[in-house]
């Protein structure tokens, strides 16, 4: 169950938010003041954060750069101006959406589900992909682990041990790893593509002193154990 934090000075607005959301089978917990919530945030964890942007005692851009110091939870912004340069300054310090009263309480539940699955799908993507072969690639910062430790790799060598890690036994051609990893790359030889396996295996028993998982298939090309 998802679990919101609604910070709003107007106690109508928030009973009417917070039955919505129960509604839809979220937990919702209100909070009138920035500074309660700041605290409440320190002690519970929470899904999502709808934001007031004039609250009585700071004003909501101030809680959300606080938040955004030291958390990414998704946050939309409740206010009622209807100024566009409010909307700029609330997106550009970290908001996902903005809503301008009067509005639907519905409409805000469901643009709160929008961003939480877009959020998770994003979390997702972001996810280590685990091999099976003691491989994790981590394709966002583009490392990737072997028998937990994250070897040293040039761009290409990168590249090369990721293509053979997404498809395991997969024989390609030497050509075909050209076309995948040496894109737009001139002058590059057939053989470098050799080379850049020889260096590889070096690396990977440098790890594993027994590590044999890269396979040549003679006359054929390479593939990667699984």
């Amino acid at each position: 169950m998802f679990n919101v934090l609604i910070i709003e000075d107007e106690p109508a607005i928030a009973e009417t938010l917070i039955y919505a959301f129960h509604e839809m089978g979220m937990q919702a917990t209100h909070k009138s003041l920035g500074g309660d919530a700041l605290i409440e945030l320190n002690h519970h964890a929470y899904d999502f954060v709808l934001l007031d942007v004039g609250l009585p005692d700071m004003s909501g851009f101030d809680v959300c750069k606080k938040i955004r110091e030291t958390s990414q939870i998704p946050l939309l912004f409740l206010t009622a101006r209807n100024h566009e340069i409010d909307r700029i300054i609330g997106l550009e310090i970290g908001a996902d959406d903005y809503v301008t009263k009067p509005f639907s309480p519905r409409e805000v539940v469901t643009r709160v589900k929008t961003i939480l699955r877009r959020t998770e799908n994003r979390a997702d993507l972001a996810k280590p992909e685990k091999n099976s072969t003691h491989f994790v690639v981590d394709a966002l910062a583009n490392r990737i682990q072997y028998h937990d430790r994250f070897l040293e790799l040039t761009r290409y060598e990168f590249l090369l041990l990721k293509t053979l890690i997404h498809q395991p036994q997969r024989v390609f051609s030497r050509d075909q790893l050209m076309d995948i990893v040496w894109v737009n790359a001139e002058n590059t030889l057939e053989r470098t593509v050799d080379a850049h396996i020889k260096t590889l295996r070096a690396k990977l028993r440098e790890v594993n002193a027994e590590s044999d998982v890269i396979v040549t298939h003679r006359g054929m090309g390479y593939s990667l154990l699984n």
